[in-house]
């Protein structure tokens, strides 16, 4: 009787256990699979350089928690026209990493004005080594790394955008 008792046990003690890794294993499966779905809303951007080139973009939106906690990871290419624009809805300091992000970018810290206050050129793909904005910003965009350098972007340079005009006429 004891030794079936104790086997029972074992038993029980395995199914709960298999039990957990299954709900475990359907909860990160649904939620990888939501985050995966999130979707972004497009604009066009354009970067003005002090020296008077235009630079034409198609960025997709990260205006939500959810869209922001995304971003371009899992994403193994990008068109060297596109980018991501992110909205904070505040200024502040901003903290950014690349995990989960398998393409260098170029990330470009921007103020309410639309002025490019700090740029970090080729962040690497993969690492959790934290981008500091430098000072409060409103919105970070991020092109494929290398874009600065090719076209000559630099701190000071404005961007131009539907979504950044409205935000800076908001009281």
């Amino acid at each position: 009787m004891r030794r079936f008792a104790r086997d029972f046990g074992i038993a029980r003690t395995l199914f709960v256990a298999r039990l957990v890794s299954a709900v475990l294993a359907l909860f990160l499966c649904l939620s990888f699979g939501a985050l995966a779905e999130e979707k972004f809303d497009i604009q066009p951007l354009t970067i003005v350089t002090k020296g008077g080139k235009s630079h034409v973009f198609t960025v997709e939106l990260a205006l939500t928690p959810r869209q922001r906690e995304q971003g371009l990871m899992n994403r193994q290419e990008m068109a060297d026209d596109k980018g991501m624009l992110f909205a904070f809805g505040e200024t502040r300091q901003v903290f950014m990493w690349m995990k989960n992000t398998y393409i260098p970018l170029d990330m470009l810290f921007i103020a309410r004005d639309g002025k490019v206050r700090a740029i970090k050129e080729n962040a690497e793909p993969l690492s959790e080594a934290i981008i500091d904005s430098q000072g409060p910003i409103d919105y970070v965009l991020e092109l494929n790394g290398g874009t600065v350098k090719r076209l000559g972007i630099r701190a000071g340079n404005r961007i131009e955008n539907q979504l950044v005009d409205e935000l800076r006429k908001a009281p």
